[in-house]
């Protein structure tokens, strides 16, 4: 009985390094060495996994955003990691969006309780924004987009959260992803901002199935 159950665990782990060793031949890859050093939550190093080993961005640059931990993780179309940041959110708890908050946008008045950062997986676009400023566009139509932190009034109370480490400090936005601007003009705006890419916002209450169906 003892050396069926060692043959059985033997076979079980021979089958998964085939799966692997399939994966890599198709050229995809695990999650990267530096990416596993900075320490990501345990469903954000999953959700990488599935990206890399799926291959869905198809080639593209991609990101993911971890919400719960308020951290955003960008890698390079061949899955090297470009860079990651502390990121601040939609003030509103929820994985969805209301329907026509994009033009409330527009008009520059969101009303609190539409404040979300949806969850989803979302074909982004470099653009800019009524002002001029360069951002991706996550979802233009309900003009959900990553950007670097703007000058204004709210400056240096939203420096002072990102600075710090508590994700419940990085609820304060619209809705979009907000990152310092040195990340920004640094890692977003040559990897995500040169062409398509993918972004990957995990959800916040529900599991991580919810939106990568195939883990």
């Amino acid at each position: 009985m003892l050396d069926r159950r060692r043959w059985l665990r033997c076979a079980a782990g021979c089958t998964a390094w085939f799966a692997v060793a399939g994966l890599a031949q198709q050229g995809l890859a695990a999650a990267p060495g530096e990416f596993l050093k900075a320490k990501p939550s345990r469903d954000a190093r999953r959700a990488v996994e599935w990206v890399l080993q799926t291959g869905d961005p198809g080639g593209r640059p991609f990101a993911v955003v971890d919400k719960r931990a308020a951290h955003i993780w960008v890698f390079h179309a061949d899955g090297r990691l470009a860079g990651h940041s502390r990121a601040l959110l939609g003030s509103t708890v929820g994985d969805h969006t209301v329907p026509g908050v994009g033009q409330r946008a527009q008009l520059g008045h969101v009303p609190e309780d539409e404040r979300t950062t949806p969850a989803g997986r979302f074909e982004a676009v470099p653009g800019r924004n009524d002002k001029g400023e360069h951002v991706v566009w996550v979802d233009y139509q309900s003009a959900f987009a990553i950007h670097r932190l703007r000058p204004g009034f709210s400056y240096g109370a939203r420096s002072t959260r990102l600075a710090t480490s508590a994700p419940v400090d990085k609820r304060v936005s619209w809705g979009c992803v907000v990152v310092p601007v040195p990340f920004y003009t640094g890692v977003v705006e040559p990897v995500l901002g040169a062409s398509r890419s993918v972004v990957y916002v995990m959800p916040e209450a529900g599991p991580l199935q919810a939106i990568f169906q195939a883990m």
